[in-house]
């Protein structure tokens, strides 16, 4: 079980590396007519194909952070974990009915710009330089560094620093060819990190299989774990009594049961999706019926990544408590990795180049989206006013430069301490602060014609302050239990207040004081947008691809309650 890579290994990933770069450079070379057009190289023209912009938003989605983390909570609270990808498919299903469609009849290309259509400039300059900082020292540097150290893990150690510059140059290559390449060999990265990791659960599946006495069979395997994790698949975390150990707690302050499905995930789901330049850019530059049918693919996509991202860390916990993983290092985040060790020659280079796709694809992915909100919500409009198409694509490239170079400043010696917290940590805690807010601006800015500016400005802020509130002051100023919620004790000396519900109660405060504000304005701000029923009908294959979605999930639902 040496964790070093052999040299099969290394001629698999660089296989691999030939791949993307030649494909990516096919198309770079089909676009170069077009290199100076500015909507080519942000928006890939409006020619991505429904499969381009599913696999492009699989991609850009799946990253280090879910094969660790994600893999991680999988060890430690079961198939639960499996409702973020689960209920995602539902968050695409609503935002290809009824998000879409409003971006798309109002030319919407960067969320700013909807920030500005529908509020106003304050709102837009204020939100796209969050936006930046927000993508650059929390996704672009948490992307990297979790990254590195996971393939660091793989290879033995020692070429932590060298891994973030190949990884930050691989990425580049790719970014600056725009969306279209960006997009397309999304395409490869997709079919990489699903064959990768489908290969590495078939290894977890046998080995568990082989070392319960079963023999060498991923079916078996799987029965395994079931009879001996079977409160790991259960998709409702029980609410803690006073009986309950303190590991039966930490699970529930992760995810707090049926009160997760209230509010909490689902405002992480949907601002993620639908109110997410990262993501929605894939889609804004296609047709309706095409961006839809690639929303939706990438929801059924969306279905089977708990098989790649979740059950590995499951059958590393039937391991662990077997006393058959020694190697487990790290708690729950090394469970991935100590997975991999089991791989044979050969196929260590396929889960590095798995792993390597998942990352490539975020950091391109997101250097794209930084560079067209710098480019088209800040810089044109208050530093070069008159920039031609070819100055807007200088500076694109100019700036995923500069954003790719301080992601590498900052995570060169952890400077931001992600390493203390976990990347998956450190994402959903700098971001769920914000997103109560910035969901209740889009919604109601969507499809309330009578929300107003101010409102839009008060409730960002209002849903930061009280997103602080609650998961950091409220147990001590209000009591541990209220009308509102319950606070359960950490473990550290303190209470908390489940993270999902924090984000629920500030969801809900934040909505009814931007509804109040709003009544004191015009019953229809003149910036409302004009809803029409026609913008929302569904082909027959739209719906369904929606049906079989929703079948799908319910059957999960059903067998694992």
């Amino acid at each position: 079980m040496n964790k070093n890579l052999a040299f099969a290994d290394y001629v698999v990933f660089i296989v691999y590396f030939i791949i993307v770069a030649g494909y990516g450079y096919t198309i770079y070379r089909k676009r170069k007519k077009n290199e100076h057009d500015a909507k080519a190289y942000f928006l890939a023209e409006g020619t991505l194909t429904w499969w381009a912009i599913g696999a492009s938003l699989i991609a850009s989605n799946i990253s280090a952070e879910q094969f660790i983390g994600m893999s991680g909570e999988g060890f430690f609270l079961g198939i639960a974990v499996a409702a973020y990808e689960w209920l995602a498919a539902i968050a695409l299903i609503i935002v290809a009915v009824w998000f879409i469609p409003v971006y798309l009849k109002n030319h919407i290309y960067t969320m700013p710009q909807f920030l500005k259509t529908r509020y106003n400039e304050s709102v837009a300059l204020i939100m796209a330089v969050f936006w930046l900082f927000l993508y650059v020292f929390v996704n672009l540097t948490s992307i990297l560094y979790l990254g590195a150290v996971a393939i660091n893990g793989i290879a033995g150690g020692g070429y932590l620093h060298y891994i973030m510059v190949g990884l930050s140059i691989f990425a580049l290559l790719i970014s600056l060819g725009g969306m279209k390449v960006v997009a397309y060999t999304d395409v490869i990265q997709v079919a990489v990190l699903i064959i990768g990791g489908l290969v590495t659960t078939y290894i977890a599946l046998t080995t568990v299989g082989e070392y319960f006495g079963v023999g060498q069979n991923a079916i078996a395997g799987f029965k395994v774990l079931l009879h001996e994790a079977p409160e790991h698949f259960k998709m409702i975390i029980p609410k803690p009594t006073a009986a309950s150990s303190q590991n039966d707690i930490n699970k529930y302050l992760t995810f707090p049961g049926l009160l997760s499905y209230a509010a909490g995930i689902w405002i992480i789901n949907l601002n993620y999706w639908g109110c997410n330049q990262y993501i929605t850019q894939r889609a804004l530059g296609a047709d309706l019926q095409t961006a839809r049918t690639g929303i939706l693919f990438a929801g059924i996509l969306k279905l089977f990544m708990p098989l790649i991202v979740m059950l590995p860390g499951i059958a590393a916990f039937v391991l662990y408590k077997g006393n058959h993983l020694p190697q487990l290092a790290g708690g729950k985040d090394g469970a991935y990795s100590a997975v991999l060790t089991f791989l044979p020659t050969g196929l260590k280079g396929l889960s590095v180049a798995a792993l390597t796709a998942a990352i490539v694809a975020s950091l391109a992915g997101k250097v794209n989206s930084i560079s067209t909100i710098y480019t088209l919500d800040i810089h044109k409009k208050y530093f070069q006013k008159d920039a031609d198409e070819r100055k807007q694509v200088y500076t694109g490239r100019i700036a995923v430069f500069a954003a790719m170079i301080l992601a590498v400043l900052f995570t060169w010696n952890d400077l931001l301490g992600i390493g203390g917290v976990g990347g998956f940590t450190y994402i959903q805690k700098y971001t769920g602060f914000i997103s109560p807010g910035v969901f209740a601006m889009f919604f109601l800015g969507m499809f309330w014609k009578r929300t107003t500016g101010t409102a839009a400005i008060t409730g960002v802020l209002m849903g930061f302050l009280l997103s602080v509130l609650f998961n950091e002051f409220a147990p001590a100023i209000f009591g541990k239990d209220t009308f509102f919620y319950t606070a359960y004790p950490n473990g550290k000396g303190g209470f908390e207040i489940p993270f999902h519900i924090c984000m629920g109660l500030s969801f809900l405060f934040t909505m009814i004081t931007m509804i109040a504000i709003s009544f004191a304005g015009p019953k229809v701000n003149p910036k409302a947008f004009e809803l029409d029923t026609e913008m929302f009908k569904l082909k027959p294959q739209t719906t369904a691809l929606i049906v079989i979605t929703l079948l799908i999930i319910a059957a999960l639902y059903v067998k694992f309650w």
